[in-house]
């Protein structure tokens, strides 16, 4: 409430017209009286205040509406109550169950959970999600190929499919036993440091820059006739954190280098960000939160002094160069899942489209050899080798990958498990529910009440998760915020259960206690519950 009084005063101050109701002489106790804080009979004007709040923020962010222009003020006040914050934690909510809304899957829980379709979709639109999903499954081959349409491959890579990757369309890992990094990469990237540099992260021209040599992430795995890039290395140490009960647990700090590398030295200036592949579940229906929803909760400056400083990551579409909220990738870089999906398809297994037409995916001008070497565009299906009709299918597919039902949700330990994720501050970024835009492009998609529980926006983490990697407006000590949503599937999905950014949590407890920066508050406070709430609390996590 502090923010939305801070940001009225200045609109005051600036002579900003105010609402029929919020006249220029009302002081802060007298806008809260007005918002309905203290009286419920003005609940009403609470939902005209917070919008018009959000109004204020749209000033620093040209294009991208922080109202919410899809909805009628009754729907309006509908969406405002049902995802109010429960303070109920005796039984489950109203559709709590549901937590991809009617697009949910309820099919038998096993290691197929993550591949269902939307339940909502239409019998046709099932046969372009199963379209979809054979080119996401597919092995792309090098060039020049007899498999024409299936040829491109590299380069240089990372992957030969975009299932390599996101294994049963679930969660990557850390190579744990063997030399198999599939699932997981480390991005290169240096800062700006020229005035033309920092004007074009400045204007979102740019995200940050790339290694002259090795580009924008090491490609571990080559084409016959060229040298792969190098080898991840981790190595790992063992630190001990100790709850307020006595009972320890032992965290691993890692720490990332390259072997052997193929092109001589990487920059001095170029930091090493390790990430794997996140799930593919519910990202269509993330794509329709609208904008002012997001940013309703950002904080930049922390003025409600909560300690919490959400930020928002804007970004430049690549093809009108329109600026968008990002909200996709460990540090919400991309703003469209078509968007995610073209710099994957470059990056990782090197084939270019319409939004990322790069034909030989992540080589450098330095690295000659790879250049020469052929690609896989074929002109008779167009001019890159993943055209529109590709692109289209892939999109699709990654849009409406359904998120299973909720578990267990009205067991007392999960309901006591809840109770103590609120209590312990954790719903200050992982919000825990959205209704989507009215207005969606898909049916499916539209005036859906969904349990993501994610803000979609950047958080300072702290030194121990810090990468150092400034990507857009997220600094090396900020990550998106992460979906919650069927994490408590991840090992019966995917067989494993590592968590982070980089995998480096072992379980759902550690993935907590590395938490820093903005979620300090929260984390100490689990390391002060008892052993009951503990498990309570995991026990809830497990449920979504």
């Amino acid at each position: 409430m502090r923010r939305i009084v801070d940001f009225l005063r200045r609109r005051r101050q600036a002579g900003t017209s105010l609402p029929h109701h919020l006249t220029p002489q009302m002081s802060g106790r007298d806008i809260v009286y007005a918002a309905g804080w203290r009286h419920p009979a003005r609940e009403v004007l609470f939902v005209a205040l917070f919008a018009f709040a959000a109004s204020a923020m749209a000033q620093d962010l040209p294009g991208i509406p922080a109202m919410r222009d899809d909805l009628t003020p009754k729907d309006l006040d509908r969406v405002r109550a049902i995802t109010t914050p429960t303070s109920d934690f005796s039984r489950p909510e109203q559709f709590e169950l549901m937590q991809g809304g009617a697009s949910t899957t309820k099919k038998r829980v096993n290691a197929d959970s993550f591949s269902h379709s939307s339940a909502n979709i239409t019998f046709e639109e099932e046969g372009a999600f199963k379209l979809g999903n054979a080119i996401f499954r597919k092995n792309w081959v090098s060039s020049p190929s007899s498999t024409q349409a299936s040829d491109g491959l590299g380069p240089l890579f990372n992957a030969r499919a975009c299932q390599s990757c996101h294994l049963k369309d679930g969660r990557g890992h850390p190579p744990e036993g063997s030399a198999d990094a599939t699932s997981m990469f480390l991005r290169l990237a240096r800062e700006a440091e020229t005035e033309e540099e920092k004007q074009a992260v400045a204007s979102h021209q740019a995200l940050n820059f790339p290694d002259p040599v090795y580009g924008t992430q090491l490609q571990d795995l080559a084409v016959p006739g060229l040298v792969s890039e190098g080898r991840m290395r981790i190595d790992y140490e063992e630190v001990p954190v100790t709850f307020n009960d006595g009972a320890v647990v032992s965290l691993r700090k890692p720490a990332y280098s390259i072997e052997t590398l193929g092109y001589g030295p990487l920059d001095r200036r170029t930091t090493l960000s390790p990430r794997i592949a996140n799930p593919m579940i519910g990202l269509g229906l993330v794509e329709q939160i609208h904008p002012a929803d997001i940013l309703a909760n950002a904080d930049p400056d922390d003025a409600d002094g909560d300690g919490i400083s959400g930020k928002a990551s804007i970004v430049r579409d690549t093809l009108t160069g329109a600026l968008m909220l990002g909200r996709f990738g460990w540090k919400a870089q991309s703003a469209t899942i078509r968007q995610q999906s073209s710099d994957a398809l470059a990056g990782d297994i090197g084939i270019s489209s319409p939004e990322a037409p790069h034909h030989w995916g992540d080589c450098t001008q330095a690295q000659k050899a790879c250049l020469d070497m052929p690609n896989g565009v074929q002109p008779r299906l167009g001019d890159t080798e993943a055209p529109e009709p590709i692109m289209d299918l892939v999109t699709f597919y990654s849009q409406h990958l359904a998120v299973p039902a909720r578990r267990n949700l009205g067991e007392p330990e999960v309901l006591a498990g809840k109770q103590v994720f609120y209590g312990m501050g954790c719903t200050s970024c992982h919000t825990p529910k959205f209704v989507t835009r009215r207005d969606a492009p898909n049916k499916a998609h539209a005036f859906q009440l969904i349990w993501p529980y994610s803000d979609f926006l950047l958080h300072d983490m702290g030194e121990g998760l810090a990468d150092g990697q400034q990507v857009g407006v997220a600094d090396g000590y900020e990550w998106r915020t992460p979906p919650l949503w069927g994490i408590g599937l991840t090992q019966r999905v995917n067989n494993h259960t590592f968590f982070l950014h980089d995998g480096r949590a072992r379980n759902l407890t550690e993935a907590i206690l590395w938490h820093g920066g903005e979620a300090q508050g929260a984390r100490d406070r689990f390391v002060a519950a008892s052993a009951e709430e503990r498990a309570a609390l995991i026990r809830f996590l497990e449920s979504l």
